[in-house]
């Protein structure tokens, strides 16, 4: 037996070493980690100067900047999380907030800004350039916009509340610590104790993802948390929004669009209305940029306008950017060049006693919309304060034309106009429909998403497109719909009803050109019509007076009296 024994404790103590370790092990395992984080790269702080922001109860990739005591924001961020409506002019140097009556200026680099006149200052550099990007200081944006921050230190942080609802928050039992992570092993972030107050963000099976007070958004064990309440939050309402009037007629608009293309045109006056019924707004197409520097061609007329407001009709005067040789973003671009426009479409307006300003702006670039945007919020303080109309004109919404920002249109302009027509056209190089009831019904729905449907006009096209494919090339000519129904008579084209465009369509091989046609006719503005109802626009607008049949307006004047 005596010569078992050395074996015996050796095994004995290999258990003992096997045990030992592997104790040490599941103590390892469920044992609380002393691994403090490193808070610059939990908020990943880059910079000196950068300050983390926790948004809500989230933080987010964007960062502020501690410049002489004072938070800022990058213009760009200020937009997208705060406010879009501070306007930056890099031509001219200057911060522009727009009010529906005033215009706040600013120049950049300075504590100075100016009230329609009335010059004031802060404690502060209200917006500087920082690495050829532009700044502004939040104090700054909370003169206008409701939101609250919340400053805390090592590393810098800010708290930036924007929205405001329930919330449920809960009190530490005993001290403990908050970790980056649901686990015992996750780095400690800071040490809570007890009596403390935190925001419950969400609860899992054992660890709960909490905010403190301090910001720090990591985990606590479920063990740690008591007396869990929920309650209303209550919103920052410093700054009273001011409203934006309208000028909104207790009735439908039905608008005709006059191609005026000289002054001794505007003659046709009383011809183009002949027969137009309910029609009761007419926009001649009086004003045109013509050179960089916001400067117009005018041919608007005093006799044009007494004749429209002898028949009830008021005058809205189109303003289009259709001259090649101008750049609508040089334009817009520059606040002095946007006065100046402005002034000369007020001044022509009043001196003629014309009720309505229709802005017709297209193929805007996407780095012009921000400043179209800015110029309609300008034009629109004028409008305002002068009693006249502001309308607008939009394609159908696509992705293409987001930069017009109809949701602002929305909100400043008293009419936005959906140009419900061109879904195909001359120089696009596919034949097919000017006009689809999809297309129309499609533009219609997505402009009632971002503006009040009391405020939409949806216009319609007077017009057809006789499409010619030669050799595989595709033209196209527009022509007045009785200039249509002659090409489908006199070639004998056999027209049907096609049930996906609501439209006839005719089609036509002469040599070897094939001919085609979906016509806007009786059959077609009807259908039109008919969807316009169910949406309860604002009213109708055509595009262009002469090219329509006369028997067209029956259909609009029961839809303006329906």
């Amino acid at each position: 037996m005596k010569k078992f024994i050395p074996a015996i404790i050796a095994i004995a103590l290999i258990i003992i070493v096997v045990a030992a370790s592997f104790g040490a092990k599941i103590i390892d395992r469920y044992s609380y980690s002393d691994e403090q984080q490193d808070m610059n790269e939990y908020y990943r702080i880059e910079q000196e100067d950068d300050v983390a922001i926790v948004l809500q109860n989230e933080l987010i990739e964007t960062k502020a900047k501690l410049i002489d005591g004072y938070y800022y924001l990058s213009h760009e961020d200020v937009q997208e999380l705060l406010n879009d409506r501070f306007y930056a002019d890099l031509n001219e140097n200057l911060l522009i907030y727009t009010t529906p009556t005033e215009m706040i200026t600013s120049v950049i680099g300075t504590n100075e800004y100016d009230i329609s006149g009335a010059g004031e200052q802060t404690d502060y550099v209200i917006s500087m350039m920082v690495n050829e990007q532009l700044f502004v200081a939040l104090e700054y944006v909370k003169k206008y916009t409701n939101f609250s921050y919340e400053p805390f230190t090592e590393p810098n942080r800010i708290a930036l509340r924007t929205q405001w609802g329930e919330r449920t928050s809960a009190v530490i039992k005993k001290d403990t610590n908050v970790r980056a992570k649901g686990g015992v092993k996750s780095p400690i972030l800071r040490a809570v104790e007890g009596g403390e107050t935190v925001t419950v963000l969400e609860k899992m099976e054992k660890w709960t993802k909490i905010k403190t007070s301090d910001a720090m958004i990591g985990y606590v064990e479920n063990k740690f948390l008591k007396d869990e309440i929920s309650e209303q939050e209550i919103a920052v309402t410093d700054y009273e929004e001011p409203e934006y009037t309208s000028i909104q007629r207790d009735y439908k608009i039905n608008l005709g669009w006059h191609q005026v293309m000289t002054q001794g045109a505007n003659a046709t006056f009383e011809e183009a209305v002949n027969g137009t019924g309910t029609m009761n707004v007419i926009s001649p197409t009086w004003f045109s940029l013509i050179d960089n520097e916001g400067n117009i061609s005018a041919i608007p007329s005093r006799e044009y306008v007494n004749q429209a407001h002898a028949r009830g009709m008021e005058v809205w005067g189109l303003v289009d950017n259709f001259n090649t040789e101008v750049s609508t973003k040089e334009i817009l671009s520059y606040t002095s060049r946007r006065q100046r426009l402005i002034g000369n479409l007020i001044d022509q307006t009043l001196a003629y006693g014309i009720d309505g300003i229709n802005v017709d702006f297209e193929q805007l670039t996407y780095d012009t919309g921000e400043h179209f945007t800015q110029f309609l919020r300008e034009l629109s303080i004028e409008c305002r304060e002068n009693g006249i109309v502001l309308s607008v004109d939009n394609y159908v919404p696509r992705e293409s034309s987001t930069h017009y920002n109809r949701k602002e249109q929305g909100v400043v302009a008293d009419y936005v106009i959906i140009m419900g027509y061109d879904e195909h056209w001359g120089s696009g190089g596919v034949a097919g429909s000017v006009a689809s009831i999809g297309f129309v019904e499609d533009g219609i729905k997505k402009t009632v998403e971002e503006v009040p449907s009391e405020k939409v006009i949806n216009a319609i096209p007077f017009y057809t497109r006789i499409w010619k494919t030669t050799g595989g090339e595709v033209t196209s000519e527009a022509v007045g719909m009785e200039t249509a129904e002659n090409f489908i008579a006199k070639y004998n084209v056999e027209t049907r009803w096609d049930e996906e465009t609501c439209q006839n369509y005719g089609e036509k091989q002469m040599g070897d050109t094939l001919y085609q046609v979906w016509l806007e006719d009786e059959h077609s503005i009807e259908t039109k019509l008919t969807v316009m109802k169910k949406y309860d626009l604002g009213g109708v607008a055509a595009w262009k007076l002469g090219f329509e049949k006369k028997s067209i307006w029956n259909l609009l004047d029961a839809y303006i009296n329906s």
